[in-house]
């Protein structure tokens, strides 16, 4: 009987969808899983051995953590986490362990960080009769800098700018959404929508169809743009902005999102130099504006002067003598400013900026010869354009806006466009037409699902290297109430 009922039932059991066709991210672990088992990365995940990282190292720190939490000394597990934590143990973060196996990496690399993370909640929770809260908490503090901390970089992309939506969405749903985010030209429009919204605005503000249907609403006098047919307008971005983002300063923001959101702004000046907006350096500059200047094409929109709140609450100019252009131009992702401010060390980036995907080679999914030579190439031309920069400033400097232009160009060349962890989408090359266009709503879900799927077959990868991290801030917030620091 019951092998006749299976048969009657098999007829209306759906066929899993593989990778490619994936809707969600449990469908798609699903499938990479299922491929890793046909494939025998499955069974390399539960082998310890490979010479791809030193498990040698990692099986015996796990076996001590392990003595050290069933021995229940808490003086002992503080001393011995107090020795250090190191995110890259042993080569355990490099990106090459990731390559082999669709889903996670070596089972030995995932145990260890997860017996690592459990043994700082245990130390988290020694009573202060024990172990004074001060002591717990330089510990924390000190563990916390040592380790470093977790950035994601939203590029510029003009019209691509809902592929980023993609991103942020899937690492929200896996609360994997970094605390520090930066953005450039359409990427700080990405990173201001996200980090003006509370925690609990942040589901609704991720639905697929809403960004596109906020096109609508921004006013019927631009059914046009909304078909794609037409490039979009200053008034039309200025609407959407006001429509989009609340009237805050970045301190407001934080202290609504208790995310610290970070915009680049490009001079529109020769001798000056881009400037990253946020909540140290700048906490009352209004974000609107910030977004208006990263978004500012040189070309396409007018230069836009920074506005902030007075200590009165009054908007003011900021800067009034300067203006300021796209930030892709000169700093499309700011990771040495970060480093500087928030302790970042780990970078993921979503990178779609038109003027670079077409020549970056995604060196993660990829260990061959080919990949390495055209990652040497790339870094050897870099460093050759850094190195005749001044010879060429010297030749215009007196051939306004040659001038300014040569610098834009050099600046374009010479940035790094890539991180630790990169998303890229798909597609490589898009319409140039289309990218300075407010796309149809089709266009825009293709996008926001476009940066959904490539973002997948990273999490686990940015859940293994942010674990510990996300696990010391939790802690040292749970002991420092109501205290933030942006």
């Amino acid at each position: 009987m019951a092998t006749s009922v299976q048969a009657a039932a098999a007829p209306l059991r759906k066929k899993p969808p593989g990778m490619a066709d994936a809707t969600s991210y449990a469908e798609w672990k699903h499938a990479a899983q299922a491929h890793d088992e046909r494939t025998g990365a499955a069974a390399w995940r539960r082998v310890d051995e490979s010479r791809r990282y030193d498990y040698r190292v990692i099986r015996r720190r796990l076996e001590e953590i392990r003595q050290l939490k069933a021995a229940g000394d808490p003086h002992q597990i503080l001393y011995y986490l107090g020795e250090g934590i190191h995110g890259n143990m042993g080569g355990m973060g490099s990106p090459r362990l990731y390559q082999k196996a669709r889903f996670g990496t070596k089972e030995l690399v995932t145990h260890y960080i997860e017996e690592l993370a459990g043994a700082l909640e245990i130390a988290g929770e020694v009573d202060e009769t024990v172990v004074s809260r001060e002591d717990k908490l330089e510990m924390f503090r000190r563990a916390s800098l040592c380790f470093g901390r977790t950035a994601l970089m939203l590029s510029g992309g003009g019209a691509l700018g809902p592929f980023h939506i993609g991103v942020l969405k899937a690492l929200h749903e896996q609360d994997l959404l970094p605390s520090v985010l930066s953005g450039s030209s359409a990427g700080s429009l990405m990173a201001a929508t996200v980090g003006t919204r509370s925690p609990a605005e942040r589901d609704a503000m991720f639905d697929a169809g809403r960004l596109a249907r906020t096109f609508r609403e921004v006013g019927a006098s631009n059914l046009e743009l909304l078909r794609g047919n037409q490039r979009i307008g200053v008034d039309a971005l200025r609407a959407f902005v006001a429509h989009q983002i609340p009237d805050l300063t970045f301190r407001e923001a934080f202290e609504v999102s208790g995310l610290r959101i970070n915009i680049t702004v490009s001079p529109r000046e020769v001798h000056q130099q881009s400037r990253l907006l946020n909540a140290v350096t700048s906490p009352n500059v209004l974000i609107r504006e910030a977004v208006l200047a990263s978004c500012a094409v040189p070309g396409v929109f007018p230069p836009v002067t920074l506005a902030a709140r007075n200590r009165f609450g009054q908007r003011q100019p900021y800067v009034p003598s300067r203006q300021w252009v796209d930030g892709s131009l000169t700093d499309d992702l700011p990771a040495k400013r970060l480093s500087r401010l928030y302790g970042v060390n780990h970078f993921i980036t979503s990178q779609t900026n038109p003027l670079a995907i077409w020549a970056l080679r995604d060196t993660q999914s990829s260990d061959s010869l080919l990949a390495r030579l055209w990652e040497i190439n790339q870094n050897a031309s870099r460093e050759w354009l850094k190195a005749t920069f001044p010879l060429a400033m010297e030749f215009t400097k007196n051939f306004y806006p040659l001038n300014l232009a040569t610098r834009m160009a050099y600046s374009l060349a010479t940035q790094d466009y890539t991180a630790d962890i990169n998303i890229l989408p798909r597609r490589r090359f898009w319409d140039p037409r289309k990218l300075l266009s407010i796309l149809s709503e089709d266009e825009v879900r293709f996008l926001i699902a476009e940066g959904e799927a490539a973002t997948w077959p990273r999490i686990e990868m940015i859940r293994n290297c942010t674990r510990v991290s996300r696990t010391l801030d939790r802690i040292i917030d749970r002991m420092t109430p109501g205290v933030a620091a942006a």
